[in-house]
């Protein structure tokens, strides 16, 4: 009797020996597959580096680290859960649990989850690059940072401002860098009193300022517009052959000062507001 005794508890430490192995050896397999998985997902994460230096598409690469832990993440998440599977462990009931977490995660960051979106979303149109000058949501500047959350915009008085990506990815975004040129878009008020050979002389005046500057493109067009209250108006519609905002700037400084100096050599005047009131007499 007490051999047999012996003999069940050599046979049952035998067994959790094996049974101890066993549990090592699924480790092992586990850490290797980790490991192998992690490699090639690295290997993946710097050939894409690579062609997205290449391609000079430096915003869309800093969220590559990103989608490496996503893709590592993913890989832990199905080892743990195919190793409780084979000890016992319900593999719906672990998903359940994580589904639980991930909705309780989701509500109490749902901001943060519409920002990463709203990234994706800036990066799949390309609707702009660091550098770019755009205008977002009535704000203007160059873009300066693109992160997970947030645009950042460096405004020409020198303010950063700092956009929601959520926000930036549903509003219109005008992306001015990607314009080949800026447009010139003014109006000359002429008095009333104006000859009608100095009306034809101003439209000419100015076409002759536009075809003589090689920073302008020849598609432009100078017409008289309108009669307004206190003026004739003669409209000029040009574009200049740059869209840096700077050189912009300098290029309509150039062509509004010689139009005011031909102008005035010509004797043509500048109209200004004015209200003329005519006061009927009283015959009593």
């Amino acid at each position: 009797m007490i051999n047999e005794i012996y003999d069940f508890s050599d046979k049952v430490e035998k067994l959790l020996i094996a049974l101890r192995i066993k549990f090592v050896f699924e480790i092992i397999v586990i850490c290797v597959i980790g490991i192998i998985s992690f490699k090639l997902i690295d290997i993946l994460d710097s050939h894409i580096k690579q062609k997205l230096s290449e391609s000079n598409n430096s915003p869309l690469a800093r969220f590559v680290p990103i989608l490496s832990n996503i893709l590592k993440g993913i890989t832990v998440f199905f080892l743990l859960a195919s190793f409780l599977q084979s000890h016992g462990y319900s593999m719906s009931s672990l998903i359940a649990g994580f589904g639980i977490t991930g909705l309780a995660v989701g509500f109490a960051a749902q901001h943060t989850i519409a920002n990463v979106f709203g990234t994706f979303g800036i990066l799949s149109d390309h609707s702009y690059k660091l550098g770019d000058y755009v205008s977002i949501n009535g704000f203007e500047g160059n873009v300066e940072d693109i992160n997970m959350r947030s645009t950042k915009i460096r405004a020409l008085d020198n303010s950063l401002i700092i956009l929601p990506n959520d926000v930036v990815a549903g509003t219109i975004i005008k992306n001015v860098t990607d314009g080949e040129k800026r447009r010139i878009f003014e109006t000359f008020g002429l008095t009333y009193n104006t000859s009608d050979e100095n009306l034809k002389r101003a439209i000419t005046i100015l076409e002759t300022i536009l075809k003589e500057n090689p920073k302008i493109h020849d598609d432009y067009i100078v017409y008289l517009e309108t009669l307004s209250s206190s003026s004739i108006d003669i409209k000029v519609n040009a574009y200049t052959k740059t869209n840096v905002y700077k050189e912009y700037l300098k290029i309509k400084e150039e062509f509004l000062l010689e139009a005011i100096k031909r102008f005035r050599e010509e004797g043509i005047d500048f109209a200004f507001p004015s209200t003329t009131v005519y006061m009927a007499k009283d015959e009593n």
